[in-house]
């Protein structure tokens, strides 16, 4: 029954306090981010961090990302794959770089400098899909680039990781890594081309309510396991299958109801218990470090994808708003401290401390991209007059 009453507690709490965000010219999603640690253990204690709620978590996150597959825009997409490698790989390079230059400094060895630059290396943009979704950007030039990038970024730190892991003396093993994502990305293709719409066409005259949307689902899921058996991100994986999806007739009809299922339920509990997860024990004796650590994470992201952007020829404030949607570290760099934690790469401390660094960074993501994407739709209004 304790679930039931979290459920409760954070459907409600996050609906108010999206709607408080929005009146106060805030995305919805930072309220929700808010209202999680203002729920979690660290404030009001109503809300606790349990497995089952991970698991709804997960789910949520998943499904966001089907969505935001969805919606995307093929061709746009195509279009934007020059431009979305030079925000993905210069995403990388700056914060790598910098990390590494920063762990230095914090007396770390060349392999614990070179992980924690990895980790600040790594974004998770579903955060950035829902603040694009209620900024009407997710089918824009910008969006498409943004989820592109996502994607080479995803790729590029998990292969640098297992590299980095085989040095540090490691099991991995970087040839069958790299082989493991060639043929998930490729089977990815090839079912999206050749199965999905047969899976869809198949069941959706069956004489059962929804079959249409349960085969939607299904094919979401699966994608997303498969994408983690092979090393890449569930979010990946899901966003694929919902890009598959967007090629169907039935793309309308999936979007409508599996919109209606995530945001009724799994959504917000996602963005909550981002929330619930924040613990500051110990906070007040690292203080300076957290904010150095959380400036080099923002702005080392920031500054490198946006300059990935600017050679791609977007204007100043529509590569500033790409970089700041690709801020949020979210679930990715929360893997790699894991990885980072049971390797020996980082002490119990400075996990605790990156833990509040990746919190800050998703907070601060949806006010940046607003800022960024407001002032570029102001400056394109003055050139018109």
């Amino acid at each position: 029954m304790t679930l039931i009453f979290e459920l409760a507690i954070i459907l409600l709490a996050s609906k108010i306090a999206g709607d408080i965000s929005v009146k106060l010219g805030q995305p919805s999603v930072l309220g929700k981010l808010l209202i999680g640690i203002i729920l979690g253990p660290a404030v009001l204690g109503l809300v606790s961090e349990t497995a089952t709620l991970e698991e709804l978590s997960q789910i949520g996150v998943i499904l966001l990302m089907f969505i935001a597959g969805i919606e995307t825009d093929l061709d746009e997409f195509k279009r934007s794959g020059k431009a979305s490698t030079l925000v993905g790989v210069h995403g990388i390079i700056v914060p790598l770089a910098l990390g590494y230059l920063g762990g230095l400094m914090m007396k770390m060895t060349t392999m614990e400098a070179l992980f924690l630059g990895l980790l600040l290396s790594a974004t998770s943009v579903s955060i950035s899909v829902q603040a694009l979704k209620e900024l009407n950007k997710m089918q824009s030039k910008e969006g498409t680039t943004i989820l592109g990038a996502a994607v080479i970024d995803d790729v590029l730190v998990i292969i640098a990781l297992a590299f980095l892991m085989s040095l540090a003396g490691g099991e991995a093993n970087l040839s069958m890594i790299i082989l493991k994502k060639v043929l998930f990305f490729g089977g990815a293709i090839l079912v999206a081309w050749k199965v999905v719409p047969w899976i869809l066409q198949k069941f959706a005259p069956l004489k059962v309510s929804e079959s249409l949307i349960s085969a939607a689902l299904i094919i979401c899921f699966l994608y997303a396991y498969v994408a983690e058996l092979t090393g890449v991100a569930t979010i990946i994986g899901a966003y694929i299958a919902g890009a598959a999806i967007s090629l169907t007739t039935y793309k309308q009809e999936i979007f409508e109801k599996v919109e209606t299922i995530s945001y009724s339920i799994f959504v917000p509990v996602f963005f909550t218990s981002i929330g619930v997860k924040a613990s500051f024990d110990g906070v007040s004796q690292n203080l300076g470090l957290i904010f150095v650590l959380s400036i080099l994470a923002i702005l080392t992201k920031l500054i490198g994808a946006a300059i990935g952007a600017r050679i791609a020829r977007f204007s100043w404030n529509s590569s500033l708003a790409i970089g700041a949607a690709m801020v949020s570290r979210g679930e990715v760099a929360l893997i790699i401290a894991s990885i980072g934690l049971e390797t020996k790469l980082i002490t119990e401390e400075l996990f605790s401390i990156l833990v509040i660094v990746v919190l800050v960074t998703t907070i601060v993501t949806p006010p940046m991209m607003k800022f960024f994407f407001k002032q570029d739709k102001r400056n394109k209004e003055m050139k018109s007059i």
